[in-house]
Protein backbone atom coordinates (compact mmCIF):
# COMPACT_ATOMS: atom_id res chain seq x y z
CA UNK A 1 0.00 0.00 0.00
CA UNK A 2 1.26 3.17 -1.36
CA UNK A 3 2.46 5.58 1.83
CA UNK A 4 0.30 8.25 2.42
CA UNK A 5 0.73 11.85 1.51
CA UNK A 6 -0.09 15.09 3.95
CA UNK A 7 -0.14 18.39 2.28
CA UNK A 8 -0.86 21.15 4.82
CA UNK A 9 -2.21 24.22 3.47
CA UNK A 10 -3.43 28.00 4.47
CA UNK A 11 -7.24 27.89 4.20
CA UNK A 12 -7.78 31.06 5.90
CA UNK A 13 -8.54 33.31 2.23
CA UNK A 14 -10.77 30.03 1.28
CA UNK A 15 -13.60 30.74 3.82
CA UNK A 16 -13.16 34.49 3.52
CA UNK A 17 -12.08 35.90 0.18
CA UNK A 18 -14.93 36.10 -2.22
CA UNK A 19 -12.54 36.96 -4.90
CA UNK A 20 -8.88 36.95 -5.64
CA UNK A 21 -6.81 35.00 -3.05
CA UNK A 22 -9.66 32.95 -2.15
CA UNK A 23 -10.75 32.16 -5.37
CA UNK A 24 -7.52 30.78 -6.40
CA UNK A 25 -7.10 28.78 -3.27
CA UNK A 26 -10.68 27.35 -3.52
CA UNK A 27 -10.04 26.60 -7.53
CA UNK A 28 -6.73 25.10 -6.90
CA UNK A 29 -7.64 23.05 -4.18
CA UNK A 30 -10.41 21.52 -5.97
CA UNK A 31 -8.10 20.60 -8.52
CA UNK A 32 -5.69 19.11 -7.01
CA UNK A 33 -8.30 17.11 -5.30
CA UNK A 34 -8.93 15.89 -9.13
CA UNK A 35 -6.02 15.07 -10.16
CA UNK A 36 -4.33 13.24 -7.24
CA UNK A 37 -4.74 9.24 -6.39
CA UNK A 38 -6.41 8.03 -3.02
CA UNK A 39 -3.44 8.46 -1.28
CA UNK A 40 -2.94 12.22 -0.99
CA UNK A 41 -4.59 13.77 1.72
CA UNK A 42 -4.75 17.47 2.19
CA UNK A 43 -5.09 19.57 5.71
CA UNK A 44 -7.01 22.64 5.13
CA UNK A 45 -5.61 25.16 8.05
CA UNK A 46 -7.87 28.30 9.04
CA UNK A 47 -8.48 30.24 11.96
CA UNK A 48 -12.12 29.40 11.71
CA UNK A 49 -15.07 28.41 9.14
CA UNK A 50 -15.43 31.57 8.14
CA UNK A 51 -18.18 32.16 5.61
CA UNK A 52 -20.51 29.15 4.78
CA UNK A 53 -21.05 30.14 1.19
CA UNK A 54 -17.51 30.64 0.62
CA UNK A 55 -16.57 26.83 2.51
CA UNK A 56 -18.94 25.15 0.51
CA UNK A 57 -17.21 25.85 -2.60
CA UNK A 58 -14.51 23.49 -2.15
CA UNK A 59 -15.47 20.07 -3.22
CA UNK A 60 -16.30 17.50 -0.76
CA UNK A 61 -13.91 15.02 -0.64
CA UNK A 62 -12.71 12.26 1.49
CA UNK A 63 -8.63 13.60 0.95
CA UNK A 64 -10.02 16.80 2.63
CA UNK A 65 -9.78 17.75 6.36
CA UNK A 66 -10.61 20.60 7.80
CA UNK A 67 -8.45 22.22 11.19
CA UNK A 68 -9.07 25.36 13.21
CA UNK A 69 -6.92 26.32 16.17
CA UNK A 70 -8.26 25.50 19.57
CA UNK A 71 -8.71 28.63 20.66
CA UNK A 72 -11.79 31.34 20.99
CA UNK A 73 -9.95 34.87 21.05
CA UNK A 74 -9.79 36.46 17.75
CA UNK A 75 -6.02 37.35 18.37
CA UNK A 76 -5.45 33.60 19.51
CA UNK A 77 -6.65 32.60 16.00
CA UNK A 78 -4.23 35.45 14.54
CA UNK A 79 -1.17 33.98 16.55
CA UNK A 80 -2.04 30.23 16.09
CA UNK A 81 -2.16 30.77 12.11
CA UNK A 82 0.85 33.02 11.99
CA UNK A 83 3.35 31.37 14.28
CA UNK A 84 4.22 28.15 16.59
CA UNK A 85 0.23 26.83 17.58
CA UNK A 86 -0.20 26.09 13.12
CA UNK A 87 3.21 24.08 12.86
CA UNK A 88 2.16 22.43 15.95
CA UNK A 89 -1.25 21.05 14.53
CA UNK A 90 0.46 20.46 11.16
CA UNK A 91 3.65 17.88 13.41
CA UNK A 92 0.63 16.48 14.73
CA UNK A 93 -0.91 15.55 11.64
CA UNK A 94 1.62 14.37 9.68
CA UNK A 95 2.53 16.86 7.59
CA UNK A 96 5.37 16.47 4.87
CA UNK A 97 4.63 19.62 2.86
CA UNK A 98 3.01 22.60 3.41
CA UNK A 99 1.54 25.34 0.72
CA UNK A 100 0.63 28.84 1.66
CA UNK A 101 -1.57 29.78 -0.83
CA UNK A 102 -1.46 33.68 -0.18
CA UNK A 103 2.29 34.76 -0.09
CA UNK A 104 2.77 34.31 3.90
CA UNK A 105 4.59 31.25 5.89
CA UNK A 106 4.25 30.75 9.48
CA UNK A 107 6.99 31.61 11.59
CA UNK A 108 9.60 28.60 12.66
CA UNK A 109 8.40 26.71 9.14
CA UNK A 110 11.75 25.51 8.16
CA UNK A 111 13.47 24.95 11.57
CA UNK A 112 10.23 22.23 11.91
CA UNK A 113 11.49 20.13 8.98
CA UNK A 114 8.33 20.79 7.24
CA UNK A 115 9.13 21.60 4.01
CA UNK A 116 7.16 24.53 2.54
CA UNK A 117 5.95 26.13 -1.00
CA UNK A 118 4.23 29.93 -0.77
CA UNK A 119 2.17 31.35 -4.06
CA UNK A 120 3.23 34.95 -4.06
CA UNK A 121 0.52 36.62 -6.07
CA UNK A 122 1.95 40.29 -6.90
CA UNK A 123 3.82 42.97 -4.91
CA UNK A 124 2.04 45.80 -5.30
CA UNK A 125 2.38 47.20 -1.64
CA UNK A 126 6.19 47.48 -3.15
CA UNK A 127 5.87 48.68 -6.73
CA UNK A 128 3.06 50.97 -5.77
CA UNK A 129 3.11 51.98 -2.12
CA UNK A 130 0.98 54.67 -2.64
CA UNK A 131 -2.24 52.61 -2.88
CA UNK A 132 -1.95 51.19 0.58
CA UNK A 133 -1.68 53.17 4.55
CA UNK A 134 2.33 53.38 5.13
CA UNK A 135 2.10 50.93 7.89
CA UNK A 136 0.72 48.20 6.41
CA UNK A 137 3.32 48.97 3.57
CA UNK A 138 5.97 47.83 6.11
CA UNK A 139 4.25 44.90 7.55
CA UNK A 140 3.92 43.42 4.28
CA UNK A 141 7.18 43.96 3.21
CA UNK A 142 8.34 42.61 6.60
CA UNK A 143 6.39 39.28 5.80
CA UNK A 144 7.50 38.66 2.47
CA UNK A 145 10.96 39.31 2.81
CA UNK A 146 10.46 36.91 6.31
CA UNK A 147 9.00 34.05 3.51
CA UNK A 148 11.63 34.50 0.67
CA UNK A 149 14.25 33.43 3.34
CA UNK A 150 11.86 30.90 4.89
CA UNK A 151 10.43 29.19 1.45
CA UNK A 152 11.88 26.37 0.24
CA UNK A 153 10.36 27.35 -3.40
CA UNK A 154 8.35 30.37 -4.46
CA UNK A 155 5.30 29.83 -7.13
CA UNK A 156 4.52 33.19 -8.57
CA UNK A 157 1.48 33.27 -10.55
CA UNK A 158 3.22 35.69 -13.26
CA UNK A 159 6.26 36.01 -15.22
CA UNK A 160 6.00 40.18 -14.16
CA UNK A 161 5.62 38.58 -10.76
CA UNK A 162 8.36 36.46 -10.75
CA UNK A 163 10.61 39.38 -11.66
CA UNK A 164 9.23 42.03 -8.55
CA UNK A 165 10.21 38.91 -6.64
CA UNK A 166 13.83 38.65 -8.05
CA UNK A 167 14.05 42.24 -8.13
CA UNK A 168 12.44 42.72 -4.52
CA UNK A 169 13.05 39.67 -2.64
CA UNK A 170 16.93 39.19 -3.81
CA UNK A 171 15.71 35.71 -4.66
CA UNK A 172 17.26 33.68 -7.35
CA UNK A 173 15.53 32.85 -10.23
CA UNK A 174 15.74 28.82 -9.48
CA UNK A 175 13.84 29.24 -6.65
CA UNK A 176 10.79 30.38 -8.44
CA UNK A 177 8.34 28.72 -10.64
CA UNK A 178 5.85 30.49 -12.78
CA UNK A 179 2.59 28.43 -12.57
CA UNK A 180 0.00 30.81 -13.78
CA UNK A 181 -3.92 30.83 -12.27
CA UNK A 182 -6.50 28.68 -13.35
CA UNK A 183 -10.04 30.17 -13.73
CA UNK A 184 -13.13 28.25 -13.08
CA UNK A 185 -14.54 25.66 -15.50
CA UNK A 186 -18.44 27.96 -14.93
CA UNK A 187 -17.02 31.07 -17.75
CA UNK A 188 -16.62 28.41 -20.08
CA UNK A 189 -20.20 26.91 -20.35
CA UNK A 190 -23.03 28.16 -21.91
CA UNK A 191 -26.71 29.37 -19.66
CA UNK A 192 -30.40 29.64 -20.88
CA UNK A 193 -31.76 32.45 -22.32
CA UNK A 194 -34.32 32.24 -19.37
CA UNK A 195 -31.19 32.72 -16.90
CA UNK A 196 -30.15 35.23 -18.93
CA UNK A 197 -32.70 37.48 -18.80
CA UNK A 198 -33.43 36.90 -14.83
CA UNK A 199 -29.95 38.67 -14.39
CA UNK A 200 -30.54 41.15 -16.66
CA UNK A 201 -34.44 42.09 -15.64
CA UNK A 202 -32.40 41.72 -11.87
CA UNK A 203 -29.95 44.48 -12.44
CA UNK A 204 -32.27 46.72 -15.38
CA UNK A 205 -29.35 45.99 -17.33
CA UNK A 206 -28.82 48.16 -20.63
CA UNK A 207 -28.80 46.32 -23.96
CA UNK A 208 -25.71 46.85 -24.61
CA UNK A 209 -22.68 47.41 -21.90
CA UNK A 210 -18.74 46.77 -21.21
CA UNK A 211 -18.56 45.35 -18.26
CA UNK A 212 -15.31 45.31 -15.60
CA UNK A 213 -14.78 43.36 -12.44
CA UNK A 214 -12.93 43.96 -9.56
CA UNK A 215 -12.58 46.06 -6.68
CA UNK A 216 -13.53 50.15 -7.42
CA UNK A 217 -10.89 51.36 -6.21
CA UNK A 218 -7.73 53.97 -7.68
CA UNK A 219 -5.57 51.27 -8.58
CA UNK A 220 -8.07 49.74 -10.73
CA UNK A 221 -8.12 52.97 -12.49
CA UNK A 222 -11.98 52.61 -13.71
CA UNK A 223 -12.49 56.06 -14.19
CA UNK A 224 -10.32 55.68 -17.41
CA UNK A 225 -13.12 53.97 -18.58
CA UNK A 226 -16.24 56.40 -17.87
CA UNK A 227 -14.72 59.02 -19.45
CA UNK A 228 -13.99 56.83 -22.38
CA UNK A 229 -17.72 56.56 -22.50
CA UNK A 230 -17.97 60.07 -23.95
CA UNK A 231 -16.84 59.02 -26.91
CA UNK A 232 -18.82 56.08 -27.69
CA UNK A 233 -22.00 55.20 -29.19
CA UNK A 234 -24.55 56.89 -26.78
CA UNK A 235 -26.06 53.65 -26.23
CA UNK A 236 -22.70 52.07 -24.69
CA UNK A 237 -23.38 51.61 -20.91
CA UNK A 238 -20.69 50.78 -18.62
CA UNK A 239 -21.48 48.14 -15.66
CA UNK A 240 -18.78 47.41 -13.16
CA UNK A 241 -19.07 45.27 -10.72
CA UNK A 242 -16.87 44.73 -7.30
CA UNK A 243 -16.78 46.05 -4.04
CA UNK A 244 -16.98 49.93 -3.94
CA UNK A 245 -14.76 52.28 -2.17
CA UNK A 246 -14.61 55.55 -1.72
CA UNK A 247 -12.93 55.61 -4.93
CA UNK A 248 -16.38 56.41 -6.51
CA UNK A 249 -17.30 59.21 -5.48
CA UNK A 250 -14.94 61.34 -7.74
CA UNK A 251 -16.90 59.45 -10.90
CA UNK A 252 -19.22 61.75 -12.90
CA UNK A 253 -22.74 61.63 -12.75
CA UNK A 254 -23.87 59.33 -15.71
CA UNK A 255 -27.07 57.22 -16.82
CA UNK A 256 -24.55 55.07 -18.29
CA UNK A 257 -22.30 54.04 -15.68
CA UNK A 258 -23.70 50.92 -13.68
CA UNK A 259 -22.07 49.68 -10.37
CA UNK A 260 -23.27 46.67 -9.21
CA UNK A 261 -22.26 44.36 -5.55
CA UNK A 262 -23.01 41.15 -3.93
CA UNK A 263 -23.54 39.92 -7.31
CA UNK A 264 -23.09 35.71 -7.12
CA UNK A 265 -20.86 33.63 -8.77
CA UNK A 266 -24.00 32.52 -11.40
CA UNK A 267 -25.11 35.95 -11.74
CA UNK A 268 -21.72 36.90 -12.62
CA UNK A 269 -21.26 34.55 -15.06
CA UNK A 270 -24.60 35.68 -16.83
CA UNK A 271 -23.49 39.19 -17.27
CA UNK A 272 -20.08 37.95 -19.12
CA UNK A 273 -22.38 36.19 -21.27
CA UNK A 274 -24.31 39.46 -21.71
CA UNK A 275 -21.43 42.04 -22.23
CA UNK A 276 -20.18 43.18 -25.35
CA UNK A 277 -16.88 44.41 -24.32
CA UNK A 278 -14.52 43.36 -21.20
CA UNK A 279 -12.56 46.08 -20.15
CA UNK A 280 -9.46 46.34 -17.58
CA UNK A 281 -8.01 49.85 -16.79
CA UNK A 282 -5.79 48.73 -13.88
CA UNK A 283 -2.72 50.42 -13.66
CA UNK A 284 -0.92 46.87 -12.04
CA UNK A 285 -2.49 43.82 -11.23
CA UNK A 286 0.00 40.05 -10.58
CA UNK A 287 -1.91 38.56 -13.25
CA UNK A 288 -5.92 39.44 -14.15
CA UNK A 289 -7.87 36.72 -13.47
CA UNK A 290 -10.83 38.46 -14.86
CA UNK A 291 -9.16 38.55 -18.25
CA UNK A 292 -9.21 34.86 -18.57
CA UNK A 293 -12.92 34.80 -17.27
CA UNK A 294 -14.04 36.94 -19.89
CA UNK A 295 -12.33 35.24 -22.34
CA UNK A 296 -13.57 31.65 -21.48
CA UNK A 297 -17.10 33.61 -21.79
CA UNK A 298 -16.43 34.68 -25.58
CA UNK A 299 -15.32 38.51 -24.91
CA UNK A 300 -12.61 40.76 -26.05
CA UNK A 301 -10.72 42.37 -24.05
CA UNK A 302 -9.41 45.92 -23.85
CA UNK A 303 -6.90 46.72 -21.13
CA UNK A 304 -3.91 48.73 -20.17
CA UNK A 305 0.06 48.23 -20.09
CA UNK A 306 2.52 48.73 -16.81
CA UNK A 307 2.05 45.27 -15.83
CA UNK A 308 0.68 41.59 -16.52
CA UNK A 309 -2.54 42.56 -18.19
CA UNK A 310 -0.96 41.27 -21.88
CA UNK A 311 0.51 38.23 -20.25
CA UNK A 312 -3.26 37.08 -19.13
CA UNK A 313 -5.12 38.27 -22.32
CA UNK A 314 -2.73 37.45 -25.23
CA UNK A 315 -1.55 39.16 -28.15
CA UNK A 316 -4.88 39.44 -30.00
CA UNK A 317 -6.76 41.85 -27.25
CA UNK A 318 -5.86 45.18 -27.10
CA UNK A 319 -3.94 47.16 -24.56
CA UNK A 320 -3.75 51.10 -23.94
CA UNK A 321 -1.75 53.33 -21.60
CA UNK A 322 -3.63 53.73 -18.41
CA UNK A 323 -4.30 57.66 -19.15
CA UNK A 324 -4.75 56.90 -22.38
CA UNK A 325 -8.86 57.99 -22.87
CA UNK A 326 -8.66 58.71 -26.20
CA UNK A 327 -6.83 55.55 -27.35
CA UNK A 328 -8.86 53.39 -24.98
CA UNK A 329 -12.28 54.34 -26.69
CA UNK A 330 -10.47 53.49 -29.84
CA UNK A 331 -9.29 49.90 -29.22
CA UNK A 332 -13.25 49.65 -27.40
CA UNK A 333 -14.52 50.96 -30.88
CA UNK A 334 -12.29 48.23 -32.44
CA UNK A 335 -13.85 44.85 -30.62
CA UNK A 336 -17.53 46.35 -30.25
CA UNK A 337 -19.63 43.95 -32.13
CA UNK A 338 -19.82 44.00 -36.26
CA UNK A 339 -16.86 45.27 -36.00
CA UNK A 340 -14.15 43.46 -38.33
CA UNK A 341 -11.90 41.30 -37.11
CA UNK A 342 -13.68 40.35 -33.99
CA UNK A 343 -14.77 36.89 -33.99
CA UNK A 344 -11.28 35.83 -34.95
CA UNK A 345 -10.24 37.71 -31.81
CA UNK A 346 -12.46 35.86 -29.55
CA UNK A 347 -11.23 32.59 -31.32
CA UNK A 348 -7.42 32.90 -30.64
CA UNK A 349 -7.74 34.56 -27.30
CA UNK A 350 -9.54 31.01 -26.15
CA UNK A 351 -6.76 29.61 -27.83
CA UNK A 352 -3.90 31.31 -26.00
CA UNK A 353 -5.81 30.69 -23.09
CA UNK A 354 -6.06 27.05 -22.87
CA UNK A 355 -2.28 27.24 -20.87
CA UNK A 356 -4.43 28.36 -18.31
CA UNK A 357 -6.80 25.60 -17.83
CA UNK A 358 -7.12 23.74 -13.92
CA UNK A 359 -5.41 19.95 -14.52
CA UNK A 360 -2.55 21.88 -15.93
CA UNK A 361 -2.22 23.90 -12.69
CA UNK A 362 -2.68 21.32 -10.82
CA UNK A 363 -0.63 19.11 -12.67
CA UNK A 364 2.32 21.78 -12.30
CA UNK A 365 1.86 22.34 -8.76
CA UNK A 366 1.81 18.83 -7.79
CA UNK A 367 5.18 17.89 -9.64
CA UNK A 368 6.77 21.10 -7.47
CA UNK A 369 5.17 18.84 -4.45
CA UNK A 370 6.91 15.54 -5.78
CA UNK A 371 10.13 17.70 -6.46
CA UNK A 372 10.20 18.84 -2.37
CA UNK A 373 9.25 15.79 -0.93
CA UNK A 374 12.31 13.83 -3.08
CA UNK A 375 10.32 10.61 -4.31
CA UNK A 376 7.23 9.60 -6.45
Amino acid sequence: MAQEIVIGMDAKRLVRNATGLGNYGRTLVNDLVAASTDDWHFQLYAPDKGRPELWARVSPSSKIEWSYPEVSLSFQRSLWRIGKGIIRDMQRDGVQLFHGLSGELPRGIRQSGIKSVVTIHDLIFLRHPEYYHWLDTKIYAWKFQYTCREADCIIAISECTKQDVMEFGGVPDEKIKVIYQSCNPKYKEPLSADALNAVRQKFCLPHRFLLSVGTIERRKNLMLAVKALDLLPMDIHLVAVGRQTDYVKEFPKSNRVHLLSGVSDEELAALYLLAEVFVYPSRYEGFGIPIIEAIHSGLPVVACTGSCLEEAGGPDNLYVGPDAVEDFSHAVRQVLLGAEGRDERVRRSREYVRRFEGQDVAGQVMDIYWDMLGSR
